[in-house]
């Protein structure tokens, strides 16, 4: 199986985060490639599995034919890889960054630092990893009819038939498959919603989950195959593989969904612009009287240098305020917490992502205090709505 993440925050550097049981093999185009040491059991599933057909081939090779059976398997993931790097490089032309490239247990995962911008980015990005499988594989095929019998054509036609099978099954309709991306590309393109595209896509990814789980049963009754252990073994690895994938996207497009009703500018707090010195008594005075809902520290020059923090305010005795000045429960203001006022949607969820806070400043076009962002208002416009 073939899948593909993506993370909108494109605005980051490439790091890449090793899991524990991770192996950095290479690069390719700048990517660095890594193996999950569950590979080594698929090698050993592989290397098991062939050996009666290696022998078969090639008889008295004794102990030898694992070692053929597992030169098979690296061979197999070399073209899992040619189909993972084609996602890279395509992304990479459409300047999206790619943090990893990764093989693992179900085969591999191309991993993207952004989102592709048009239904024909994603459509590109998704189409070109199933067309690198079935160009590896055609092309399989035809040195299979012209090499001699032996390990090397059985090797070929294994990667023949491998490759044919990942490309076909990766363009079925449903998420995360690829085909499931082809088709939000297209339900995308034709309604103008990614979210709905995203949708479509993942209720495809769940037909073809229940499709997998019920394969031992339709094959036992379409081609009189009699199922094994296995066969159910891995119908319901696959069908779990495609149902939860297939779910996280749909549970994701339907928050996304609400993101753009989230507008900075809407859910902005009125503010008082106060000194620093001024008592903590005092500058909640002015803001009730003014009906400010938050406090902005300035300068003698009107920049500001603090927001007054609510938690720190509201934990502040009524009989300390006079003798505190309003300084003593604000937080600087930094780049990092100063947003325009008209940020909104998913760019200000990932802005308050990246520098967590629990007050923002936000200014207007011309640089001036529009108000002051509060996150717990964020959190009771999104879990309203929007």
């Amino acid at each position: 199986m073939e899948q593909r993440t993506g993370d909108p925050r494109k605005t980051r550097p490439p790091v890449t985060r090793r899991p524990p049981g991770t192996l950095r093999i290479g690069q390719i185009g700048g990517v660095d490639v890594l193996v999950r040491s569950s590979w080594l059991f698929v090698a050993a599933l592989i290397s098991v599995s062939y050996a009666p057909q290696i022998e078969s081939v090639r008889s008295g090779l004794g102990g030898w034919k694992y070692v053929v059976g597992v030169a098979i398997a690296v061979l197999l993931y070399l073209s899992v890889l040619l189909h993972e790097a084609s996602h890279a490089l395509m992304a990479q032309r459409y300047g999206l960054t790619v943090t990893s490239i990764t093989l693992h247990f179900l085969g591999g995962v191309t991993e993207i630092d952004g989102e592709p911008q048009t239904a024909r980015q994603e459509f590109g990005v998704s189409v070109v990893g199933p067309l690198t499988s079935l160009a590896v594989g055609g092309a399989a095929v035809g040195l299979f009819f012209v090499m001699p019998d032996g390990l090397l054509r059985f090797a070929v036609g294994s990667l023949a038939f491998t490759n044919l099978v990942i490309g076909v099954l990766n363009l079925l309709p449903g998420l995360p498959l690829d085909g499931g991306r082809v088709l939000r590309a297209a339900v995308w393109r034709a309604t103008g919603d990614p979210h709905r595209g995203t949708v479509v896509a993942g209720w495809g990814g769940r037909v073809c989950a229940l499709v997998a789980l019920a394969y031992p049963l339709l094959s036992n009754l379409l081609f009189d195959a009699a199922p094994t252990l296995s066969t159910y073994l891995v119908a319901f690895i696959v069908a779990a593989f495609l149902w939860s994938g297939s779910s996280a996207a749909i549970a994701s497009a339907q928050v996304r969904r609400r993101l753009p009703a989230l507008q900075a500018r809407a859910l902005a707090r009125r503010t008082l612009a106060v000194p620093a010195d001024l008592p903590l008594s005092e500058a909640v005075r002015r803001a009730q009287d003014e009906q400010a809902g938050s406090i902005v520290v300035v300068d003698g020059s009107g920049v500001p240098s603090a927001i007054v923090n609510e938690a720190a305010l509201l934990a502040t005795p009524a009989e300390r305020r006079p003798w505190l000045p309003v300084s003593a429960v604000a937080r600087a203001v930094e780049p990092d917490i100063t947003f325009s006022a008209d940020i909104s949607g998913e760019p200000l969820i990932l802005a308050m992502q990246r520098s967590p806070a629990s007050e923002y400043l936000l200014l207007d076009q011309d640089g001036s205090i529009f108000g002051v962002l509060v996150s717990g208002d964020v959190d009771r416009a999104f879990a309203a709505g929007g």
